[in-house]
Formats: C-alpha cells, structure tokens, sequence
C-alpha cells in the first residue's frame, strides 16, 4: 500500500480546468449585471412596419429619444417630463450636440397612443428649431 508523492516518474496528461470555471463564471456575472443597462429608455410597444430603416444612432447614450408610453406620459432617456417641460428638455439636449448630422430627436410611441398626439409632439419638437426627426416602429413578424 505504498503511495508515491511528487517527483514521479510520468507526466500528468490531466487538464486543471478550475481556472477556465472561474473564469466563465466571472464573464457570466458580468453578462448578468450589464444585459439590463443596455436597454435605453422606457419600454414602449412600438407600432410594426414592414421595411423599417434601422438606424445606428438610435442606441447611442447621446441620442435624444422621446418615449410616450400612454397618452399624457412623456420620457425623454428614462426621465419622465412634462408636455409644458418637453420642448425645452429637448432644446438643452440640442445645445450639446456639435454638428447637425447629430441633432436628431426620435420618437418612440406606444401603438395605442393616438396619433394626434404623436402629431402634437413632433410640431412641437418642429416648433423648436429641431427638423430632424425619427419615428421608430419595428420589423412586422411574418406569421
């Protein structure tokens, strides 16, 4: 019953895998902790389109994105603002902006949110100086 301790004489062919463990588990919690920050704004059911046009800008931390989850409701990020205070947010936010390729307001509306007040919102947002403007939907399902 004898047991030999280092210094053997063959190779040891088995792979330590507890570093490749620690490893993915670190990235896993990192995944975890990230994946909720990189949804911008408020949740909104955004209206389908066939051939919507994508555009990168959109998910950009310095993009202005208005969000009206139900009629009366105005976010602009994830900072819910009046329709007295909207205009004026949206101006600040415009200040900042250096070129004018960048100066782009997109609007996110609920699909159940007349039109009417999607209307009211982008003449406002006109009214301001502000031409460019985006209204975002999202690709039809094919059924």
């Amino acid at each position: 019953m004898g047991m030999s301790a280092g210094g053997g004489s063959g190779y040891n062919s088995d792979i330590n895998v507890t570093p490749m463990v620690d490893v993915m588990l670190v990235l896993l919690i990192i995944f975890i902790v990230v994946t909720p920050l990189l949804s911008q704004g408020v949740n909104v059911n955004l209206p389908e389109n066939d051939n919507p046009e994508e555009d990168p800008n959109i998910t950009k931390d310095t993009s202005v994105v208005v969000s009206i989850p139900q009629t009366g409701q105005y976010y602009v990020g994830r900072d819910p603002v009046a329709r007295t205070e909207l205009v004026e947010r949206i101006k600040r936010l415009m200040r900042e902006k250096a070129k004018k390729e960048e100066q782009v307001v997109y609007i996110r509306a609920e699909k159940t949110v007349p039109y009417g007040e999607v209307v009211m919102t982008v003449d406002a947002i006109r009214n301001a100086g502000i031409d460019r403007i985006g209204l975002v939907t999202e690709k039809r399902k094919k059924k």
